[in-house]
């Protein structure tokens, strides 16, 4: 069975009456986690994205504070995957680039107050990623953007 492709979609969702899709957005979100959650940002948090930012920062800092303080480096990389999970997951419902740096630097912020990366190779180069990732969304945006979160990258950057 082959799927039919986003613009063969989207003129049979033009074609279907307002009920109808309705229906198909709840079938689809009742399914799958991801959907409902991807709804609920459009339907609910898109129209504040900074609402939404500071949200999703609490959630990251919550994480950060139930990281266990002990010497064990698997525990430490698996909590820290699965903030950057979450992180990631929330920047890809927002699809706005200001919103990926805020997040990925506050994330990279919080790793280097909570954990010294230096000691673990797979945690620093968890790091170093999170910075190469800043830099490349960081030269997409306007150059009076790239100057207020340079200061933010320059603070992360310095061990």
């Amino acid at each position: 069975m082959t799927t039919a492709s986003l613009k063969e979609i989207k003129k049979e969702l033009k074609s279907l009456e307002e009920d109808r899709v309705q229906e198909l957005c709840m079938r689809l979100a009742k399914y799958k986690k991801e959907n409902k959650e991807l709804l609920n940002y459009l339907l609910f948090e898109a129209d504040n994205e900074q609402t939404y930012v500071n949200n999703v920062k609490e959630e990251v800092d919550q994480l950060f504070k139930s990281i266990p303080n002990i010497t064990s480096n698997y525990l430490v990389k698996k909590s820290i995957r699965k903030i950057l999970r979450l992180a990631n997951k929330q920047i890809k419902y927002s699809d706005q680039k200001q919103t990926e740096i805020e997040i990925r630097i506050f994330f990279c912020l919080k790793m280097k107050a909570r954990i010294d990366i230096r000691y673990s190779v797979t945690l620093f180069n968890m790091y170093q990623q999170q910075i190469k990732k800043i830099e490349s969304v960081l030269a997409k945006l306007p150059e009076d953007l790239q100057t207020d979160y340079q200061r933010d990258l320059t603070t992360i950057t310095t061990y």
